[in-house]
């Protein structure tokens, strides 16, 4: 597997799967004690798999403390109330984008479309 696949979506989801095989592997090599061979690979793979699963863990906790720092080091009106969109938790990402439009002197925000009963008529209307 490669380095950026195992990195990425959910670090700590993906520590807890990796200990959990690293802990079936052990018992594992606990049952087999009696055959040296298939007790040593048991046992290698086994600390493989706990030791992928412990960097995992820590590499999610120092991502957390990186997120945290980074939301600290933000003003107030760019963090929103956790909408959990693609700017992360706690990051307003509409806000951050209607910024970055201001500041760059980029194109008009698109219009919102109409919700509604009068939106779908016009929409059934327009077929």
């Amino acid at each position: 597997m490669a380095l950026q696949q195992l990195l990425a979506g959910d670090p700590e989801k993906r520590s807890k799967i990796y200990l959990a095989i690293g802990g079936i592997s052990l018992v594992k090599a606990i049952a087999v004690r009696n055959d040296p061979d298939r007790f040593r690979r048991e046992l290698r793979d086994a600390a493989l798999f706990l030791g992928v699963g412990i960097v995992l863990r820590q590499y999610s906790q120092v991502k957390a403390q990186k997120r945290e720092e980074l939301e600290s080091s933000l003003p107030d009106w760019l963090v929103g109330s956790g909408d959990g969109g693609a700017g992360g938790p706690g990051i307003d990402t509409t806000a951050l984008q209607e910024a970055a439009k201001q500041r760059l002197g980029g194109e008009e925000p698109e219009p919102q479309p109409e919700s509604g009963l009068r939106a779908r008529a016009r929409g059934v209307l327009s077929m």
